[in-house]
């Protein structure tokens, strides 16, 4: 489900918002800062109700972009591109090549400021589309020398930081026994169920894609209906599906300890961090659970350590969500606003850190 939102503030150094002309298809690509170093932030392929939706989705993910990238000690800006599907309307091979070919010549007229990879609805077979009208497209297949699917390390830090967050709210970082609900069975979703199943959690899961059923089936998870899942008594919440789930409607009637997941932007307003501390709901701020992704993909495109190095770098993700749930609660503030100095603090110093420093 797509929660249509208003458009965000205007803060990027520069958006294209092309018609493909291959494939007729709405194209953003937003490049919100460009001041730590190239952008970087995938391309989503779904269905909006309006160009608007799209280019709006575009905008705050690109700024969210800018957030995580910083806060995760990348020379690395914020971008991110959208191609738009009307409702109703599926990609033949053809087209959906044609649609990646065209972003790939947006991708190409912003000379290098921005770099793109794959997200939600678009995969690494994808971005070698992409390859053939730009260099600037990390995350390619395996098996063309690329880095790969980057779900698996942003798994991972979710994971890790589920963990910093259970330690805060349940005085351990055990899973055993724990309740969370996934709302969200994609890539990282799944993965993420798989793992914590197999470590004792008590599992509620629940997807737009009724055929999700069936992993849930198989690890054994309740399996509630969508839109209803908020409602399931859990020590954590994990929003992994599409951004704004968490309206003030649903911050209201959640049921659960905390909030900790991989979905961009779950908040549907900026304002829910303040609600969800006034429910004293601990709220681990998106931008820096869901960074393994992006840490993988530019590590690993600029050769900044090995595979083994950089995926230890992504595991200590957990101890950045400590270090804020800390700084949070010395300072008097919800952890966004310490997840947002963060990152605000290497953006105003506009200077190159160690990218595997620690």
């Amino acid at each position: 489900m797509t929660h249509t939102l208003p458009l965000p503030d205007f803060t990027h150094e520069r958006v294209e918002v092309i018609t493909g002309r291959r494939s007729g298809l709405f194209i953003a690509v937003a490049l919100h800062s460009s001041v730590l170093g190239s952008a970087l932030g995938g391309a989503r392929l779904w269905t909006y109700p309006h160009w608007s939706d799209a280019l709006g989705d575009a905008l705050r993910l690109s700024a969210a972009m800018t957030l995580k990238n910083a806060a995760a000690g990348l020379d690395a800006g914020g971008g991110k591109s959208v191609i738009a599907l009307p409702p109703g309307t599926t990609l033949d091979t053809d087209r959906r090549r044609a649609a990646f070919l065209d972003l790939g010549d947006a991708v190409e007229s912003l000379h290098g400021l921005y770099r793109t990879a794959e997200d939600v609805g678009s995969t690494t077979e994808d971005m070698l589309v992409v390859s053939e009208r730009t260099e600037h497209v990390v995350g390619l297949p395996d098996a063309v020398g690329g880095s790969g699917e980057p779900a698996g390390p942003t798994s991972l830090g979710v994971y890790e930081s589920l963990r910093a967050t259970l330690e805060r709210v349940a005085g351990t970082a055990d899973v055993d026994g724990r309740r969370i609900t996934i709302s969200g069975l994609g890539q990282v979703g799944s993965r993420l169920a798989v793992r914590l199943s197999a470590e004792g959690a008590r599992l509620t899961v629940t997807d737009v894609n009724p055929a999700k059923r069936d992993l849930a089936t198989e690890l054994g998870a309740e399996w509630i209906a969508p839109g209803e899942e908020h409602l399931v008594p859990a020590d954590v919440f994990v929003p992994a599906g599409i951004g704004g789930l968490l309206t003030d409607e649903v911050i209201d009637a959640l049921d659960a300890k905390a909030v900790c997941g991989p979905a961009n932007n779950p908040l549907a307003d900026h304002s829910g961090a303040a609600r969800l501390a006034g429910r004293g709901i601990l709220y681990a701020p998106d931008f820096v659970v869901n960074a393994g992704g992006v840490i993988y993909l530019d590590l690993e495109a600029k050769r900044l350590g090995t595979r083994t190095e950089i995926m230890e770098r992504v595991g200590q993700i957990g101890d950045t969500v400590r270090r804020i749930f800390d700084e949070a609660s010395s300072r008097g503030v919800t952890p966004l606003e310490a997840a947002e100095g963060l990152a605000a603090e290497r953006l105003a110093a506009g200077g190159r850190q160690p990218a595997l420093a620690h």
